[in-house]
């Protein structure tokens, strides 16, 4: 479900700051985005597969920082 008053969806709109503002205010790569995005969601949208989503980008992070 979203917000009438701007599109966000209620799960960011009740959030003192939603995390694409967050992500894109402190440059933050994709991986840890999706990550940060996953996390703070989880509750409020899709349960354990969120949580398994943010899993999945934090191994990938962890491999791209593995192979450097």
């Amino acid at each position: 479900m979203t917000n009438a008053r701007d599109g966000t969806p209620d799960y960011y709109a009740k959030l003192a700051i939603e995390p694409v503002d967050f992500i894109s205010e402190n440059n933050i790569q994709w991986h840890e985005g999706n990550i940060i995005k996953y996390v703070v969601r989880w509750r409020d949208k899709n349960g354990i597969e969120d949580l398994q989503k943010a899993k999945v980008y934090l191994d990938m992070l962890i491999e791209k920082v593995s192979d450097k």
